[in-house]
């Protein structure tokens, strides 16, 4: 399987944001690509007060501008993340769409981006949005793919969950920043990655000092073994991958880390 992430430069201007998605969705699909990946608030810049604005409910212009897309080309799409209208609440929500543009699953980020790094950024993603209480794991014709969103994937029990549940690839889109992302950013891809013997992939939107919030970028496909296969620098690019389910089950046979797991002394569960 062949995996496009779409680092994108999100502007102030959905329409344009949605142009511009569906312009390097063709052209991944075009190199290749069975599953196209799309980063954290694509449609919509990263900051509390344009959340609302920019919200829609399901199905709106953007998901349905994903689910065409997706039929048309005969792909997978994760739709990154935007920002999703239910009622009176909005949320962090991706959306997975097959080939034939039907919605395979949604995930409405569980954990949400409440912190205060001293000297470095402040930001308090539960000023505007609600939290998700699912984790989310769909069926391809590849195999399972888990999918998350950024502040996710610094919880290893979500992660670990995702793999229990059968996912060989895990997808994140994630707007890491300039304190975190050179901090955390490839430590914690490497270690989920490695953790679970999954491939991890990881989308991140490009960075534009004009805005706001400056993305650290560095989109990033992380194999089993915990090597970085393919990664973009900060710039709006799309970078490829394969995916390897052999390489998966090697890895998990020669070091066979999910089996070896203590059960008899401890669990993860849900709930």
């Amino acid at each position: 399987m062949k995996i496009g992430i779409c680092q994108i430069k999100v502007v102030q201007d959905k329409n344009k944001n949605i142009e511009n998605a569906e312009r390097m969705i063709r052209e991944a699909a075009l190199n290749g690509s069975h599953l196209v990946v799309l980063p954290e608030m694509f449609n919509c810049p990263y900051e509390n007060k344009y959340f609302l604005p920019f919200a829609e409910s399901y199905p709106g212009k953007t998901t349905n501008k994903l689910a065409s897309l997706a039929k048309e080309l005969g792909i997978y799409i994760v739709g990154g993340s935007i920002p999703e209208k239910d009622g009176d609440m909005v949320y962090n929500t991706s959306y997975i769409f097959d080939h034939h543009g039907e919605m395979i699953g949604r995930h409405r980020k569980i954990h949400l981006f409440d912190i205060d790094v001293l000297g470095g950024i402040r930001f308090k993603e539960s000023d505007s949005l609600g939290y998700g209480e699912e984790m989310t794991v769909v069926d391809t014709l590849y195999g399972k793919i888990g999918v998350a969103i950024c502040y996710d994937m610094r919880f290893p029990e979500l992660m670990r969950l995702m793999a229990l549940e059968g996912a060989k690839v895990i997808v994140v889109p994630a707007a890491f920043n300039m304190t975190t992302g050179p901090a955390h950013w490839d430590i914690t891809l490497r270690a989920r990655a490695l953790d679970n013997q999954v491939y991890f992939i990881a989308a991140s939107p490009s960075r534009d000092m004009d805005a706001s919030y400056h993305a650290y970028g560095h989109s990033s496909i992380v194999n089993p073994w915990g090597e970085i296969i393919s990664q973009a620098d900060e710039k709006e690019c799309i970078i490829y991958g394969e995916i390897d389910f052999k390489m998966i089950e090697k890895v998990r046979n020669e070091l066979p880390l999910l089996k070896h797991r203590r059960t008899d002394l401890y669990t993860i569960r849900k709930g």
